[in-house]
């Protein structure tokens, strides 16, 4: 079975991090679950969820002060981790090799096991500081999605073009799935 670790913290874009939840969920793959305290307060602000609604799609979730968790050892298998919004201090912590929290420490495990891990940094704008720590992550094999979706399928909804970001994740999660038309030429 795959799992896969979902990491939300505190920016905006939320609304990619529970997608990818419930996506993931319905195709009946593992996810285990952390999100910040300022993540929380975001997805009840930009998607009206709270803590257990969030969990419900998770079939673990920790707490992001838990060193003591599954997730925070390299021993424990995982087919990767998404940090879907990822807040540009999570960022330079990670980029930096700094894993003050449960978060942080996941990513660092799944970095050092050699296992796909894929950051969704916050909107923009972002300064040569964060580029910089997205190019130092890309160059150590970190896959950097913006939020930035195609228009190629002609998205009509909101949720069509969430649909295509998430799909873009699950792409690279190498998960089929029906969230986007794929580009067939014109």
């Amino acid at each position: 079975m795959r799992k896969i670790i979902i990491g939300i913290s505190g920016a905006s874009g939320s609304v990619y991090g529970v997608r990818l939840l419930e996506v993931l969920y319905k195709m009946g793959i593992e996810t285990h679950l952390v999100v910040s305290e300022a993540g929380r307060l975001v997805v009840q602000h930009e998607c009206g969820l709270d803590e257990k609604a969030l969990g419900r799609w998770a079939a673990k979730s920790y707490n992001v002060a838990d060193f003591t968790a599954a997730i925070a050892s390299g021993s424990f298998f995982t087919n990767g981790m998404v940090i879907a919004p990822c807040s540009m201090k999570t960022l330079g912590l990670i980029a930096n090799g700094i894993a003050d929290n449960l978060m942080t420490r996941a990513a660092e495990c799944v970095m050092k096991e050699g296992r796909k891990l894929i950051i969704v940094p916050r909107e923009t704008p972002l300064t040569a500081i964060h580029l910089e720590n997205m190019l130092k992550l890309a160059r150590l094999g970190v896959h950097i999605v913006p939020a930035s979706p195609g228009f190629y399928h002609l998205p009509r909804t909101l949720q069509d073009a969430t649909d295509m970001v998430v799909g873009k994740i699950c792409d690279l999660l190498g998960v089929e799935h029906q969230l986007y038309k794929s580009w067939e030429g014109l």
